[in-house]
């Protein structure tokens, strides 16, 4: 199986459960060249990785940071934060 058969492309932001247990979630995100994943927060540290593509990553403590394939990001809970596609983007979120 390959991460981008997990969403269409249609969609500007794709969300997929990629893997769920007890103790750790993984979701599969596509996001498209100029598109948004809006403004969230999450309750529970989590950690952001490029897999494919260009992302800006912003939070508002002023963080502004490129993920490019291989990069990660360490995401502090209650921290309002969002992610643009500078490009077509696969990445993983887990928490």
């Amino acid at each position: 199986m390959n991460i981008k058969e997990l969403h269409t492309q249609n969609k500007p932001v794709s969300v997929s459960s990629l893997f769920k247990n007890n103790q750790c979630n993984v979701t599969a995100i596509q996001i498209l060249k100029n598109e948004k994943l809006d403004e969230h927060t999450t309750k529970v540290p989590a950690l952001l990785m490029c897999v494919e593509g260009e992302v800006v990553f912003e939070n508002k403590n002023g963080v502004k940071l490129t993920l490019i394939s291989g990069d990660y990001i360490d995401i502090d809970p209650i921290i309002v934060h969002w992610v643009i596609g500078t490009k077509e983007s696969q990445l993983l979120l887990i928490k």
